[in-house]
């Protein structure tokens, strides 16, 4: 990441990154530290396989930890005014309907909120990339794992 680099997030995703990292300093720690502390009690710390676990949950959890004050540091959460309504920008919710003219509704994310599973789709990604910037009625043609399938926008909303 560049030195006076931004990443914009949605409230929401703003919010819930501060969620996690203050779940993480608090009670993830804690339980990281009890787990180092009983498996210490197991005896024999060379062959002691509970304890290397949980000294990789630690390494593991102080990294993410990092990672989250890093990017809270330089991150900031996105306007209700400058999310597009007349257009697909960030932030923006997104439907679309697909060949089948079945529905399917995401909201376009930078890649550090995005999570395909909750439909926040990275601005990033080919679908993200591909309507970026399209308005109501707009199709698009994209690449995806199943082959080329083709979207219309039907709403933007924020």
């Amino acid at each position: 990441m560049g030195e006076n680099e931004e990443i914009v997030l949605t409230p929401d995703g703003y919010r819930e990154l501060l969620e996690e990292l203050e779940k993480l300093r608090t009670t993830e720690r804690r339980e990281v530290a009890d787990r180092i502390r009983d498996a210490i009690t197991y005896g024999e710390l060379t062959e002691n396989s509970e304890y290397e676990d949980a000294k990789n949950a630690q390494a593991f959890l102080e990294g993410r930890i990092e990672d989250l004050k890093h990017i809270m540091q330089i991150a900031r959460p996105l306007e209700a005014d400058e999310i597009p309504t007349d257009h697909v920008g960030l932030g923006s919710i997104v439907t679309v309907n697909d060949d089948s003219g079945d529905p399917w509704e995401f909201t376009i994310v930078t890649p550090v909120e995005a999570n395909p599973n909750i439909d926040k789709i990275s601005d990033e990604s080919p679908v993200g990339e591909a309507l970026f910037g399209k308005k109501v009625g707009d199709t698009i043609s994209v690449s995806v794992p199943a082959g080329r399938t083709k979207y219309q926008v039907v709403a933007i909303r924020k």
